[in-house]
């Protein structure tokens, strides 16, 4: 089993002590974000590897060598866009991210991190000339250190939409959804640039906007962790099925530990907040002790823990 810490919230930054005390528990309660359901996740027995998904490692460092040791392999997907602060309002700074990316792929190997540009976003301040230009300038300070790039266009969901609305009448920008033959043609753009730079350029869950030069995604990817353990000396067979969370989606099966409305980044095209003032408050009563994230509101029931390890 492939564990995904998380596509929901960003664990490493901002929910790590809560991660590492459930990883010496060997296990988390989850609540189904779709219901009332509680199930728990094993985080040791039975674990193949691990998916992490953040923009900022630094607090997570410590948490990755103590994974390693437990002889678990783990794949970064680190997420860097370099956008102006209005669209980000409190992402750590691209350079420092890229100083971590490095950190990792010099510590654990390049195939444990993989660099996303995602969402890739299009507006009055992120016209696509300026990501070509954003993008070459990231790539060439990430090679190296990273064998492929991650992107795929925001999807504009409910909540995306209403955030992007309240962005727009607060800073003066305005957004579109370009049809895909825009998006093709900077997604062939920024492949030749990745390509220059060593890395293999893929696009996630949008196989309308594949043209030549890049290749669908797999994020989480069995065969990649299989590869990190094989470069740690460790070789592993990871066992998952492919399963894909949404049409498009190439991934192998996984289990998410992580919780909506939990990461205060404030990043203004977020599918996974409603209200950053919301996150903020669930991250200021988060309880690191707790077996969940964040507690439901009613009494759980559910699978009793597994054997502690």
């Amino acid at each position: 089993m492939i564990v995904s810490a998380s596509y929901r919230t960003d664990i490493p930054a901002f929910y790590g002590q809560w991660f590492l005390n459930r990883f010496r528990a060997g296990w988390a309660r989850v609540v189904n974000p779709y219901g009332r359901q509680v199930s728990v996740v094993p985080l040791r027995a039975g674990v193949d590897g691990f998916v992490f998904w953040t923009r900022n490692v630094g607090p997570f460092t410590e948490a990755l060598a103590e994974i390693r040791r437990a002889g678990l392999p783990f794949v970064v997907q680190y997420t860097v866009t370099g956008y102006p602060r209005l669209l980000e309002a409190s992402v750590i700074e691209a350079g420092r991210s890229i100083a971590l990316i490095r950190d990792l792929a010099a510590i654990h190997g390049p195939r444990s991190v993989v660099w996303r540009y995602d969402p890739i976003l299009i507006g009055s301040v992120t016209q696509p000339e300026w990501h070509e230009a954003n993008f070459t300038a990231l790539a060439g300070r990430l090679a190296g250190a990273v064998d492929e790039v991650v992107v795929s266009f925001a999807t504009l969901y409910r909540k995306s939409e209403r955030n992007l609305a309240a962005a727009a009448r607060g800073l003066g920008v305005t957004w579109t959804d370009p049809p895909a033959e825009t998006r093709r043609d900077l997604v062939r753009r920024l492949a030749v640039a990745a390509a220059e730079h060593g890395m293999a350029l893929t696009v996630c869950s949008q196989p309308e906007t594949l043209t030549a030069g890049a290749k669908p995604a797999r994020c989480v990817d069995a065969r990649r962790l299989e590869a990190v353990a094989a470069g740690w000396g460790a070789p592993r067979a990871v066992k998952a099925r492919l399963k894909g969370n949404r049409p498009g989606c190439l991934c192998f099966e996984s289990r998410d530990i992580g919780a909506y409305d939990t990461c205060p980044h404030g990043c203004v095209y977020c599918y996974a907040v409603n209200a950053r003032g919301l996150a903020k408050r669930r991250l200021a009563d988060h309880d690191p002790q707790s077996e969940f994230l964040v507690p439901p509101p009613w009494p759980a029931v559910g699978d009793s823990p597994p054997g502690l390890l």
